[in-house]
């Protein structure tokens, strides 16, 4: 079994596109959802909930266990391998790699949460694979909040986007980095801001194929999904269909449930 969490919403774009690859997989995707958001908080409140609900996901069954949250693998990773390490461990991180390889003018840029926006893990991720390029890192406050409350295309967040995006873009930046899982759901309005100027990078698809390389046995199972959230898992299922996920639904023979983790 695969576990996949996040501190909400998230999460669920990586766990669809693991969905897409594994489709035989049993998933199990737990929203730390009486905690949101994690990208204003310390790094020990971080840890502290990625290893709680690591716990969980373990007592579940899970073997292979995706942290699909920037926030989270930048502050608790390492901490979740130490406690963990007979476990398959998948970290989400900013696609740097890939935007520096394919940036044409030497400037990129990455859109994160606050947390992620001063974390050590990001700068050291800037300095191993940028290079010679430049890279500006944009805090992005609320954003997350915004799709957990499903207010993707409102007028007003389609002007703060602008405002965020169009000093990057005069700037010369042509590869702009979704440096939160949250982000995918606002691409929409993100590409009829970037569009022929800049492309979005995102790497839900890059841990995909890392789970598919990692979950020998487990990528053979009932093709089933089980659902979880420590708070108000009704909204967690009513989601799906609000961010275009509604076939993910079919993959689970019950609706979200509620735990204590």
């Amino acid at each position: 079994m695969i576990g996949v969490f996040d501190s909400g919403l998230g999460g669920l774009s990586v766990l669809a596109a693991i969905a897409r690859a594994l489709p035989r997989a049993d998933l199990v995707y737990l929203a730390d959802t009486a905690h949101l958001p994690y990208g204003n908080k310390d790094d020990a409140y971080i840890r502290s909930r990625v290893l709680r609900i690591g716990r969980h996901l373990v007592d579940q069954g899970c073997r292979v266990i995706v942290v699909a949250c920037n926030t989270a693998t930048a502050a608790a990773v390492a901490a979740f391998r130490e406690t963990f390490p007979g476990l398959a461990v998948v970290g989400v991180e900013p696609g740097v790699k890939p935007a520096a390889a394919l940036s044409r003018s030497g400037r990129i840029a990455v859109l994160a949460t606050e947390s992620t926006a001063r974390s050590e893990r990001l700068a050291e991720l800037i300095r191993r694979h940028a290079g010679s390029v430049q890279v500006s890192v944009e805090a992005c406050p609320g954003w997350a909040t915004r799709v957990e409350t499903l207010r993707l295309d409102e007028p007003d967040f389609v002007e703060e986007a602008r405002q965020h995006l169009a000093p990057l873009l005069a700037a010369g930046v042509d590869q702009i980095v979704l440096g939160c899982t949250h982000y995918a759901f606002l691409c929409p309005v993100l590409e009829t801001i970037v569009a022929n100027k800049a492309t979005l990078v995102d790497v839900a698809d890059a841990v995909a194929r890392q789970c598919v390389r990692l979950a020998g046995t487990d990528a053979h199972g009932q093709g089933r999904l089980i659902l979880l959230a420590t708070a108000q898992p009704e909204r967690l299922q009513a989601a799906l269909p609000a961010l275009g996920l509604n076939w993910l639904s079919r993959r689970s023979s019950s609706t979200a449930r509620l735990v204590v983790a």
